[in-house]
């Protein structure tokens, strides 16, 4: 395992979609703007179409389109896996047998058995860093809105609010695709959009207890070349949620949800104040205190974590491939200081008990550690 700061890591990435090249760029930028060793960049995993020739635009020194060999190549320590959902488990395990450190893509696996048998393996292999993709973690405006918290700026904390809305689905003439099927795409609208409101709301509230959800599918069938095809996984999905702590609090995502691109919207309700955010606005927190009159802009700048790091100037923004490179730079630090990065694949299997929680709900209160077999 590479500790220390003088030895560059050697990366493999599979898959060069949209998050496979957001993970090249974080590649390619973490130590431009956070210093250090720069990553060695040494496989691109692909179809051969699109491997060769992405690989130097990625700035990849080889390609294949052969990912158990990439896992198992003697020069890379690092995998980061963007493919899709039902290749999450094989490629993950695959590395880490292989003694690799992986970068994996939300959602963990497409089952809670799936995401088990991972954690497991994880746990049996210390030495290997494991980190899950849940970039919004990674926001400036949303670590300061951590921050206060911590410092007790809102007091006690009472309640949750958070939405999770996007329109990729709204258009009933959509295709069908894998995404829509439980073999292939795992759960709809909770395992695309729904985990990361979940990786939020458990970072800012604490663990949860207890959630009460319904789930619908809005749209139950999609136009294929073969003719209409079920879809098979949920469009939208509601909650109610009981944490740990005795906060309450309330859940929703759609992926059908007209005119909405990123709403990842969440409140705090404190005892002595509110904190609003919205992804759409991602360079602004509102934050209420007890005493004023309303509410207060906070525009995002460098007193805010990592911000400086980009840029020195307040209120020239922060965007979504920043976070990235951010949760790259964490990657690297847990790995050359020989600790768990976060959230693992550990923490990641509580994000997922708490969405198949959901997903097997049906209106019924479900206790998270009473996870279901059928969720299995």
């Amino acid at each position: 395992m590479v500790h220390g700061t003088d030895k560059s890591l050697g990366v493999a990435l599979i898959g060069t979609g949209f998050m496979g090249k957001c993970h090249a760029m974080a590649w390619r930028n973490v130590a431009t703007v956070f210093g250090g060793v720069p990553p060695t960049l040494e496989l691109l995993v692909d179809m051969p179409d699109r491997a060769q020739k992405l690989a130097w635009q990625f700035g990849f020194a080889r390609a294949t389109d052969d990912w158990q060999a990439a896992v198992t190549d003697d020069a890379v320590d690092v995998v980061s896996i963007t493919t899709p959902n039902g290749l999450h488990r094989q490629m993950a395990e695959a590395a880490l047998r292989a003694g690799k450190h992986v970068w994996l893509e939300k959602p963990m696996a497409l089952t809670l058995g799936d995401a088990r048998s991972m954690a497991d393996l994880a746990a049996a292999h210390p030495e290997q860093v494991t980190l899950l993709g849940y970039n919004y973690l990674r926001n400036p405006a949303f670590q300061a809105a951590q921050q206060m918290i911590r410092a007790g700026a809102i007091g006690r904390l009472l309640a949750f609010r958070g939405v999770y809305d996007e329109d990729y689905c709204a258009d009933p003439d959509l295709p069908w695709s894998w995404r829509m099927t439980h073999k292939d795409g795992g759960l709809g609208a909770l395992g695309d959009l729904g985990c990361h409101l979940v990786s939020v709301m458990t970072a800012l509230m604490g663990p949860v207890a207890e959630v009460t959800a319904m789930t619908q599918i809005s749209i139950p069938a999609r136009p294929s070349a073969e003719g209409p095809r079920p879809v098979e996984n949920e469009d939208s999905a509601l909650a109610l949620i009981r944490f740990a702590s005795g906060a309450q609090g309330s859940f929703a995502t759609s992926r059908v949800a007209r005119g909405r691109k990123c709403r990842l919207q969440w409140e705090i309700h404190g005892s002595d104040g509110t904190i609003v955010f919205d992804q759409e606005h991602m360079n602004e927190l509102w934050v209420h205190c007890s005493g004023e009159a309303g509410f207060v802009r906070h525009v995002s700048g460098p007193q805010q974590p990592d911000f400086a790091q980009f840029c020195p100037a307040p209120g020239h923004g922060f965007g979504f491939n920043e976070q990235k490179v951010i949760e790259c730079r964490d990657l690297i630090r847990a790995i050359r200081e020989g600790r768990p990065a976060t959230p693992d694949f550990a923490q990641g299997l509580q994000i997922e008990r708490i969405i198949h929680a959901m997903a097997q709900s049906n209106g019924r209160a479900i206790r998270i550690e009473e996870e279901s077999h059928a969720a299995a």
